[in-house]
């Protein structure tokens, strides 16, 4: 039971930093998973895991930005209406959460309706390692057509709900792609139509909390809810794991864009998709 929740903390590591960072959470725990395999569990346990020990970074994200998406409020000056219910609600939080939930339709829709059916085409090494070349190329891409270009959308009130409705198609990229990365779809899709690096990476932040939200509660769903002790073990284990890394990850990333670019990303997902294809060509 040691080296099963040893595993469950590697995961959860893996998880905390890929998460956030804009190189596939999801391709990294599949790699990952080649080497190191849970033995004292289910055989569905694995697939189940990989997506609700999201829940963990999730977390973070609430606790780190509570501030901006906490939409109840007592400044009457903040609220939608001076007086009756909606005067408890913040406006500008409020309108945050609807473009949020409209970068969500896509990728919901989608992944209820084909869930099982991306997962048994496309989650395997091969489309991880291209899903992880392509978008690291599409980094550099833009980055440097991005280079002399001044300004852009800098804050979440200046995103529209057809700019959410583009990031969350890139979102739907993700979902169908392992390797693709949410946070990197999500992200070069923000870049794309303007925003500033850190808004991009803020609001990829904020969408994935309904998204990852509700991909696990589909995956417990499909699963049962039938653990035995050891798999609640190492589920909650990789969870806190997820948690306490993200926490830290998330405000590397927010510090370093302020003065970087996200190009070496790109090349770390290029070199990583060469090693991956050269690897498993040779096994």
């Amino acid at each position: 039971m040691f080296f099963e929740i040893l595993k469950s903390v590697i995961f959860g590591i893996v998880e905390g930093i890929t998460e956030w960072l804009p190189i596939s959470s999801t391709g990294h725990l599949i790699l990952v998973e080649q080497f190191l395999k849970f033995k004292e569990v289910s055989p569905d346990f694995w697939g189940m895991f990989q997506v609700v020990i999201q829940f963990g970074a999730i977390l973070a994200v609430v606790l780190l930005y509570w501030k901006k998406i906490w939409p109840i409020t007592k400044n009457k000056d903040k609220a939608i209406k001076k007086t009756g219910i909606l005067s408890y609600f913040d406006k500008n939080i409020m309108s945050l959460w609807g473009k949020i939930l409209v970068g969500c339709v896509p990728a919901a829709i989608i992944g209820l309706l084909f869930d099982e059916t991306f997962e048994a085409l496309f989650y395997n090494p091969t489309c991880i390692a291209i899903a992880l070349i392509v978008f690291g190329i599409a980094f550099i891409v833009i980055e440097n057509w991005n280079k002399n270009k001044k300004g852009g959308k800098e804050s979440n009130s200046q995103i529209t709900y057809k700019d959410a409705l583009i990031i969350g198609v890139f979102q739907l990229i993700a979902a169908i792609f392992p390797g693709t990365s949410r946070s990197g779809a999500t992200i070069i899709g923000g870049l794309l139509i303007g925003l500033s690096r850190p808004n991009a990476a803020e609001f990829t932040f904020y969408l994935a909390i309904p998204t990852m939200l509700g991909a696990s509660l589909l995956k417990l769903v499909k699963f049962g809810f039938a653990f035995t002790s050891a798999e609640i073990i190492i589920l909650l284990v990789g969870m806190l794991i997820s948690f306490i890394v993200s926490m830290v990850v998330i405000k590397f990333l927010m510090n370093y864009i302020k003065k970087h670019d996200f190009k070496v990303f790109g090349y770390y997902r290029i070199i990583l998709g060469i090693i991956v294809l050269a690897y498993f060509a040779l096994v």
